[in-house]
């Protein structure tokens, strides 16, 4: 069993002064964040430059969601993020859509620093990387797709249990795939699902993990660029707005409860009015990219507000550096 053989101490100053914090080295191939937080890439437009650059400049990885965007669309958000920040810079593109491929090559043609990938596997996408030298890192929900992301190049993996927001790969918890994966490969393994402060973000690095994956908690952060409708749906939710429905992918999705959910869990949703052919597979039960995009923009009721579980918890709108000041500080009380 391996675990973390790298563990560094970093001086953190809070309030209150200077203190020493030891956290596992985070390394993707040549990349080396201050700490070991990754923020998700969340679709369609939920983290953009803004966002990901807040995160990057924190001294985490900040991730763009490139899924339902055009490549002019994401040549503009990238470069965007890397004038707001010399930190790193990734996208995250599902496998799922129709224009993947054309996706990946963009972001690698702009030399972005990481690609996060899901929602289907692709073999390919490891060729095209070590043709660029970029480090690709696939998202699992167990050790055999673990182990072979890592035998066709993976530089990392995302171990994504139930509890993570949008579309999941899995019906198990985080905490019970994380051992299952951290024995399965040698690479660096990031926990995702359901974390949403210092104290998750300690719990998984204990079992094992090399950093952690975070979406939901950075939605309430200032820097996210969605409409402030759907920040206040996140900061009235309760546990039981939070439900998984079924997506046009092929995937269960998790989402509060609204009334486009209501109609979706009751059979009525609206079908699509145009299709823009952007999924590989598409049930057509109802359109994905629209539905999210009705959120993004304000139309919550008509659109998915998708969400991780532990959603609830967060009650505060904050900026990505004070969401970094409280995480760190919440995992040296307890480390």
């Amino acid at each position: 069993m391996r675990f973390n053989l790298y563990w560094i101490t970093i001086k953190y100053i809070n309030e209150e002064g200077e203190f020493a914090l030891k956290l596992p080295q985070l390394r993707i191939d040549r990349l080396l964040p201050r700490y070991p937080i990754v923020q998700g890439g969340m679709a369609v437009r939920v983290s953009t430059a803004p966002l990901a650059a807040a995160v990057a400049s924190a001294g985490g990885i900040g991730v763009i969601g490139a899924t339902g965007m055009g490549t002019d669309e994401l040549r503009a958000e990238i470069k965007q993020a890397r004038r707001l920040s010399s930190g790193i810079i990734g996208v995250n593109i599902m496998f799922a859509v129709r224009n993947f491929a054309t996706l990946a090559r963009t972001a690698m043609e702009e030399k972005i620093d990481v690609i996060f990938t899901g929602a289907g596997f692709s073999r390919d996408i490891f060729g095209w990387g070590k043709e660029t030298g970029t480090p690709i890192v696939t998202i699992v929900s167990s050790g055999k797709l673990a182990a072979i992301a890592e035998k066709c190049g993976a530089a990392a993996v995302v171990a994504e249990g139930t509890e993570a927001g949008g579309h999941l790969g899995t019906q198990r918890s985080i905490s019970d795939i994380m051992m299952e994966i951290r024995k399965a490969v040698k690479i660096p393994v990031i926990a995702a699902g359901g974390i949403i402060d210092g104290f998750g973000v300690a719990r998984m690095l204990k079992m094992g993990a090399d950093g952690v994956q975070m979406a939901t908690r950075f939605v309430l952060s200032k820097e996210c660029s969605v409409a402030e409708s759907f920040k206040q749906m996140y900061l009235r939710a309760m546990p039981g707005d939070v439900v998984l429905v079924e997506s046009p992918v092929g995937m269960q999705g998790r989402a509060l409860r609204n009334t486009f959910v209501e109609k979706l869990l009751g059979g009525c949703q609206p079908e699509p009015e145009r299709c823009e052919k952007c999924l590989k597979e598409c049930s057509k039960k109802y359109c994905i990219i629209q539905a999210l995009e009705n959120s993004r923009t304000g139309r919550v009721e008509d659109g998915l507000v998708f969400c991780g579980q532990n959603v609830f918890k967060v009650k505060e709108i904050l900026s990505v550096r004070e969401i970094f000041r409280r995480i760190l500080a919440e995992v040296d009380s307890v480390t």
